[in-house]
């Protein structure tokens, strides 16, 4: 294992965690506004977010904005 693949796996969990409250907080924010909604449909439409941004993030990875960052 190299000194980056050390590096990401020692914050794997941080990464990791801060995706988790990333979503928890949306669900929640979406509970609060919207007392009734149907949870499992929300987690669904937040997961569906978060993909399409990583897949932008990713994009961009893969067009070179971050190989210099």
């Amino acid at each position: 294992m190299d000194a980056i693949q050390k590096e990401l796996e020692s914050r794997k969990d941080e990464i990791r965690s801060g995706m988790e409250l990333l979503f928890k907080a949306n669900m929640k924010i979406t509970d609060w506004d919207i007392p009734e909604v149907d949870d499992k449909v929300v987690a669904n439409m937040i997961l569906n977010t978060l993909q399409e941004v990583l897949d932008e993030i990713k994009a961009d990875v893969v067009a070179g904005k971050y190989d210099y960052y």
